[in-house]
């Protein structure tokens, strides 16, 4: 099974250990800062998942699932949101723009490991 996932993540030390994490799962990493580079790094690595920060600088992550799910060939890609902003209608927002979950941070890392095994 391909076990690549696509990590947004603009703050160093959350992708740090977020993907820290991740390896000691078993998955293969490949970290984006900007939606420009998370784009690229999709189509080049093609994961099995992407999670994704929703502010990233001065860029919404939620584009990210948007332009995902416009993609025919690719658009089951399940994304799941990481979030500080977890007030209910930002996450309908989020939910609205194609992401599949919203995990808040911190970061409680059974939530998602449960959410991962959920849309995998």
């Amino acid at each position: 099974m391909n076990r690549r996932l696509l990590v947004i993540e603009d703050n160093a030390l959350n992708l740090e250990m977020i993907t820290v994490w991740l390896e000691m799962e078993g998955f293969e990493v490949h970290p984006a800062e900007t939606l420009e580079s998370a784009r690229h790094l999709f189509h080049s690595t093609d994961p099995v998942m992407v999670l994704l920060d929703i502010r990233l600088g001065p860029e919404d992550g939620a584009e990210f699932a948007t332009w995902l799910r416009a993609l025919p060939e690719k658009n089951l890609t399940p994304v799941i949101a990481i979030t500080a902003h977890a007030l209910r209608e930002e996450q309908d927002r989020i939910l609205k723009a194609g992401c599949n979950a919203v995990v808040s941070k911190p970061v409680d890392f059974k939530t998602l490991r449960a959410e991962m095994n959920r849309w995998l």
